[in-house]
């Protein structure tokens, strides 16, 4: 049995706020792990980034298109990535 998750288990972005309500797996289902800016047709789009790099790249993100500060964004990145279910599995990727 799929288990559904509520936020993105590489970005962290709510599902919901997905426009196309998950990215979507080799098969073409929809995800219900990874959103669609993170993962298509079973392979994550940003492939080999590390946990530091991706940390970097959502504070960025929610720093342009959400005005958050820079020092809340990262505590942000920094305490809820490390517990995705992508980074979590591959410790490699630090």
């Amino acid at each position: 049995m799929e288990t559904h998750f509520k936020i993105c288990q590489s970005c962290g972005m709510p599902l919901e706020a997905d426009p196309n309500k998950g990215g979507t797996n080799a098969d073409h289902s929809i995800s219900s792990m990874y959103c669609s800016f993170c993962f298509k047709d079973g392979r994550f789009l940003d492939e080999g980034i590390t946990l530091k790099e991706k940390i970097d790249k959502n504070v960025r993100i929610a720093m342009a298109k959400m005005n958050i500060p820079e020092s809340e964004a990262r505590e942000l990145a920094e305490t809820t990535l490390p517990g995705l279910q992508r980074w979590k599995q591959n410790t490699a990727n630090t």
